[in-house]
């Protein structure tokens, strides 16, 4: 894995579609990761948990992508959820008000009955 890349790995948990985020969500790494996530959205994946225990970095752009996740999947009557999020990333979604709009949760499993 590169410095700049970001790593997501795909795990099904019954209808939910489990991604395990690794590395920073920046300029450099969200367009690759956003296409991914879109891909994945358009084969009907419109169950999503997000899981950030592996991102230690969340950028302007990586909080776009998750702007743009959560408006597509409640066009299409989906959810994202984000669990397990650092305290460093969490500070930045809290201080963008990003909490409020985004379902976060402590952990996986309390995420999976956010569904």
């Amino acid at each position: 894995m590169l410095e700049n890349d970001v790593e997501i790995k795909e795990e099904k948990k019954g209808d939910i579609l489990v991604l395990q985020i690794k590395g920073r969500l920046d300029a450099i790494s969200s367009p690759a990761a956003e296409k991914k996530i879109f891909d994945l959205i358009t084969n009907g994946k419109n169950k999503l948990l997000m899981n950030f225990s592996e991102v230690d970095y969340l950028s302007s752009a990586g909080m776009r992508l998750l702007l743009r996740t959560t408006k597509k999947l409640k066009s299409l009557s989906g959810k994202l959820v984000i669990c397990d999020v650092s305290a460093n990333v969490m500070d930045v979604l809290k201080m963008s008000g990003f909490d409020h709009f985004i379902e976060l949760s402590r952990t996986q499993e309390e995420a999976l009955k956010q569904f």
